[in-house]
């Protein structure tokens, strides 16, 4: 068995929540092969039988996902072929199926990468401290095993193979979620050249909706801009056609069309904070009293919203497998992170975009107003958004930052990285999983205070950060 020490191939490619890398130099069809039949190993402990399979449009995606098909076929289980979907399609097609489930995507990432999110029946997650840790070593141990010409042969008619058509079922299941008819509404949707552009018309057909897409044709080459919506360059071309048509919204979705941003009819952004704020407070009217999840990035406003709206509001470390896990053991009906990320309880507490999109869409319905008038109440501080650091050791310069702050009667907490609330501003500082960075999340009372204060921090990472290397 290969190991850390012998650099499993492996090792670059296994993250905190999913499986991604570089095609062909970190991941080729061998390896993928090997996760399949891992995962199968790994799932066939459950009971199942069988598992559904996706993968999103990359030109990799291809041979990857009938070489995952090839992998669990080979250790003796079914294989339900979903074809061409989003994330939040295969989610759904596990819990509806009562499947294990792969995706093959690597979202956000560049046409270069491809990868693969993996969920247990029923869509609930796997990551590192939840079974991926575990999948890892089976490929590493069954790697050696894998044909030569691995995701080239055919599929159809071998037995346990089959493919299924989940597209419809999905657009009605994330319909119901409407609470609110809606009221004629101009939406520009950017896919982005990603899944939007093959759920997302399917989704709203039928709705008093005129949706224009933008980057709609399915191209893993992404050749208009990446498909990664936090970033705000890649909402310029979405913010202009916006104001250019004169829409009610614009929707911004990432490659895998799990996440989605929203801009108002002025072409200004809601972060994801903002946009967990409002469907939070919608999920409270259908059902009072609930409990709701935020991640420790996600800004104050959403559990003064949550209390107000009265909810019970449930902080969680980052990451979608914290979030499943917190929602399950606490019944949440709701969940959202800063990072576009929506996670609701009736859709087998897995995340999806679209769903966010619509409700509030719903919200703007009922309230009769533009976005840019029902995000005011929810939109109360100003934030730094993420800030990424290279440092050359973050657990030393974390310990000391708590030092520091601590010695003045901050609040601190280690939920997830480092926590430091002042009152009037506060902050998050994060390792990377996967590089030399620590991340910084900051909020204050106005956007005067968060830059003073980011100043103030990133200048005591780089003195603690100097001080270690010398």
């Amino acid at each position: 068995m290969q190991t850390d020490s012998e650099l499993s191939p492996f090792r670059a490619v296994f993250k905190a929540y999913d499986v991604r890398g570089t095609v062909p130099d970190q991941l080729d069809e061998k390896m993928v092969w090997a996760v399949g039949g891992a995962f199968a190993d790994f799932v066939v402990e459950d009971g199942a039988e069988r598992i559904v399979i996706g993968r999103d449009m990359r030109e990799s995606g291809v041979g990857l996902s009938h070489a995952f098909a090839e992998g669990v076929l080979a250790r003796g289980l079914g294989v339900v072929d979903a074809g061409m979907v989003s994330t939040d399609l295969l989610y759904f097609a596990s819990g509806t199926l009562s499947l294990p489930g792969a995706m093959l995507t690597a979202s956000h990432n560049p046409a270069n990468y491809n990868g693969m999110k993996l969920c247990r029946s029923g869509a609930r997650p796997i990551g590192s401290e939840s079974g991926l840790a575990d999948i890892r070593t089976l490929a590493e141990r069954i790697l050696g095993e894998a044909p030569d010409g691995v995701g080239s042969g055919p599929l159809r008619g071998r037995e346990g193979y089959e493919e299924a058509d989940l597209l419809q079922a999905f657009a009605h299941h994330v319909r119901s979620f409407l609470t609110a008819e809606l009221r004629p509404l101009k939406v520009v949707a950017d896919t982005a050249n990603g899944m939007g552009g093959l759920v997302a018309p399917v989704v709203f057909a039928g709705l008093p909706v005129d949706l224009e897409i933008i980057y709609g044709e399915l191209d893993g080459n992404f050749p208009n801009h990446p498909a990664d919506p936090i970033q705000p360059e890649n909402l310029a071309d979405l913010r202009a056609r916006v104001l250019e048509v004169g829409a009610d919204a614009g929707l911004a979705f990432d490659g895998d069309a799990d996440r989605v941003f929203l801009v108002d009819e002025l072409a200004e952004p809601l972060s994801g904070s903002l946009t967990t704020a409002i469907v939070a407070a919608a999920m409270l009217e259908v059902h009072p009293g609930a409990t709701i999840l935020y991640n420790l990035i996600c800004s104050k406003a959403v559990p003064e919203v949550v209390r107000e709206r009265g909810g019970i509001p449930v902080r969680t470390r980052v990451g979608h497998s914290f979030v499943k896990a917190t929602m399950a053991e606490t019944g949440a009906v709701f969940g959202g992170e800063h990072s576009g990320h929506y996670y609701f309880r009736d859709n087998f507490r897995a995340d999806s975009g679209i769903i966010a999109a619509l409700v509030t869409l719903g919200v703007m319905s009922a309230a009769g107003e533009p976005l840019s008038e029902l995000r005011r109440p929810f939109e109360r501080y100003a934030d730094s958004g993420e800030i990424n650091t290279e440092v050359g050791d973050a657990s030393a310069v974390l310990a000391g930052v708590r030092e520091r702050f601590a010695a003045v009667g901050a609040d601190i907490d280690t939920l997830d990285g480092l926590t430091v609330d002042l009152g009037e501003w506060w902050f998050n500082l994060r390792p990377s999983n996967t590089e030399p960075l620590l991340r910084l999340n900051l909020e204050a009372g106005d956007d005067l205070s968060c830059a003073k204060h980011v100043k103030e921090v990133l200048a005591l990472v780089s003195e603690l950060d100097e001080k270690e290397e010398h």
